[in-house]
């Protein structure tokens, strides 16, 4: 059975391009447009892995759906998907010139499994993905 990735990027004519190497890498791929669009399908989907893009709806809207997903206060709502792998696509730098990057001695960001900065490289995508699940 295929892997279940649910992809949540406001930029269509990116979300159908991933999609499109997603599937051609035998992956079932769900598709979201907005943080509260992948909220909703995150709960109905039950995805084996989650890509959020960071800015969508406001500048942190991703960051802000993930806190939703894995905050604790709020584990009856999604105690299925909690554990879910996260990876976060980002094109900050590109708008402030500043890059993420997940530190094992840096706790910044320590609910998000991992960072892919756009424009997004197929095969290390694929890669972080096989990573996670």
């Amino acid at each position: 059975m295929a892997k279940r990735i649910l992809l949540v990027d406001d930029d269509r004519d990116l979300v159908v391009t991933l999609s499109q190497a997603l599937k051609v890498n035998n992956f079932e791929v769900v598709e979201a447009y907005s943080a509260a669009e992948g909220l909703k399908k995150v709960l109905s989907e039950k995805p084996d892995l989650v890509i959020f893009d960071v800015m969508m709806e406001t500048d942190t809207a991703g960051f802000e759906a993930v806190y939703q997903i894995r905050n604790k206060r709020d584990t009856s709502r999604y105690k299925e998907v909690i554990n879910v792998p996260i990876i976060m696509l980002t094109a900050i730098n590109q708008v402030t010139n500043s890059r993420f990057s997940l530190n094992a001695e840096q706790s910044f960001l320590p609910s998000i499994n991992d960072f892919l900065t756009k424009p997004i490289d197929i095969d290390e995508l694929i890669e972080k993905i096989n990573r996670y699940i």
